[in-house]
């Protein structure tokens, strides 16, 4: 019901944007939710739109770099990355929240989750 794409490798410096297409039965109430696991380490809030106003969050590592954005036609969320660095390196999924919550950050509010897509970030 989540298909993220766009991963791949970008040099640093680089940029990419990820896709997250969703089937899900009542799309208004969501949260849309971009996370990343990078091996050995647990997987890491990046960014989160409530689909009903548009507001936007971001974790402190991808402030100013990332920018999360949607495609209301095509039920798509999209995350545009910029000045990859090599510790952006990670597998990227994306997430839904049906019931919305205010925890945004946290993984336990999410109920689907997409299959990740990896981005590698050479030096």
């Amino acid at each position: 019901q989540l298909q993220a794409s766009g991963g791949g490798l970008v040099q640093a410096g680089g940029r990419l944007r990820l896709s997250c297409a969703a089937s899900l039965p009542t799309f208004s109430r969501y949260t849309m939710g971009w996370f990343r696991q990078a091996p050995g380490k647990e997987r890491e809030f990046v960014a989160a739109m409530r689909w009903s106003t548009g507001s936007t969050y971001y974790g402190d590592s991808v402030k100013g770099r990332f920018t999360i954005s949607r495609d209301n036609a095509k039920n798509t969320v999209y995350l545009q990355m910029n000045s990859l660095k090599p510790e952006d390196t990670a597998v990227y999924y994306c997430a839904a929240d049906l019931h919305g919550s205010s925890r945004y950050e946290a993984t336990s509010n999410y109920q689907y989750w997409g299959q990740g897509t990896l981005v590698t970030v050479s030096s």
